[in-house]
This record gives structure tokens, sequence and C-alpha cells, in this order.
């Protein structure tokens, strides 16, 4: 006989697992990747020398939007996908830990052009990529030349667009990359 203690518990182990959101049986991927296509296609609009970059990167990890916030301590969070030839090969997610003088809260989207070979494969094949010193920042500004600049000899090199919110500050920070299943 069941008792009722075992029933209550039974249901909130079912309750539990149903909240994990591990993905299997989900539209996440599905989800993840409307939202990369619109946020390439932003791209490629807003800053046509992108498209030039994207042609000649190895692969580009698509990050369509970011949610960060900060009070002292801070952090950030999104997900989104890896694409090789303009086709999803993998699922990131992307936390960022940052400590020091801020306020604020922005979105943004970001996207990572792969240009080496070596740098590809080191991102897919690390346990949690996090991004540091090889990493060339661009900015907005740039994008309508990055596709002709001398940047395609970096290794990586990220561009940060469509930020909205504020946040003020200096800290010091990283962000881990991490292959999730949607």
């Amino acid at each position: 006989m069941i008792s009722r203690r075992n029933l209550i518990g039974t249901a909130g182990a079912a309750a539990a697992l149903a909240a994990c959101g591990n993905g299997i049986g989900g539209n996440g991927a599905a989800t993840i990747d409307a939202r990369v296509d619109q946020t390439r296609n932003q791209l490629f609009q807003q800053y046509p020398g992108t498209r030039d970059l994207a042609g000649k990167a190895l692969g580009v990890l698509y990050m369509p939007l970011v949610t960060e916030a900060g009070f002292g301590i801070g952090g950030a969070f999104g997900r989104g996908a890896l694409r090789i030839n303009d086709v999803t090969v993998d699922y990131y997610s992307a936390a960022k830990a940052s400590v020091g003088l801020q306020i604020g809260a922005q979105q943004y989207a970001h996207a990572l052009f792969f240009m080496t070979e070596a740098a590809l494969s080191d991102f897919r094949r690390s346990q949690g990529w996090a991004a540091g010193a090889d990493l060339k920042y661009a900015t907005p500004e740039q994008g309508a030349s990055i596709g002709k600049d001398t940047t395609e000899i970096e290794p990586v090199i990220a561009l940060v667009f469509g930020q909205a919110g504020l946040i003020a500050g200096a800290t010091l920070s990283g962000t881990k990359y991490t292959r999730i299943i949607p």
C-alpha cells in the first residue's frame, strides 16, 4: 500500500525531474537555431563586412542573447550555436562572472569567428573554453570593414553588437563556454 509520504515524495521527485530541462524531447534546439538565424541576418545586414569574415572563418559561434547584470559582483548568461559552413554542429552556453566596481544591466549579442583550424579544434575539444588573451575584440564601428582588415590573422575574433541597457564600471571578468544539449 502506498503511503501519503511516498506519494508526495514520488510526485515531488517527478516534478523536480521535469523541471531539470535537460532538453531531451524539447524544442530548445529549434529555438536557439531560429534566434541564431535572426542574429546572423541582423549582423550581416548591419555590418556587411562580417559576411566576408564569416565566409573566411572555419566556424562561427553565434550567441544571440546574453543577459548581464552587476552590482559589485556580476554575471551574464546566454545560449547559442556553433556553425561550420553555416550548419549548426553544436550548442553552447556562455557564463560570465565579474567582480569590481559595477552597476547596471544589459543585453547583447556576440559572435566568435574562429579563423584557424587550431583555434576551432581547441574550442570544440575543450570541456569548457574560457575566453582569454587569444581573443581579439572588434567594435561595431569596425563591423562595416572588419572583413577587409588584417584581423583575419587572429585565431579568434569576437564581435559584440546589439547592446541594450546600461552597465558601467571597472571589473575583472571571465567568460566560459560550455557545450550543452538544449
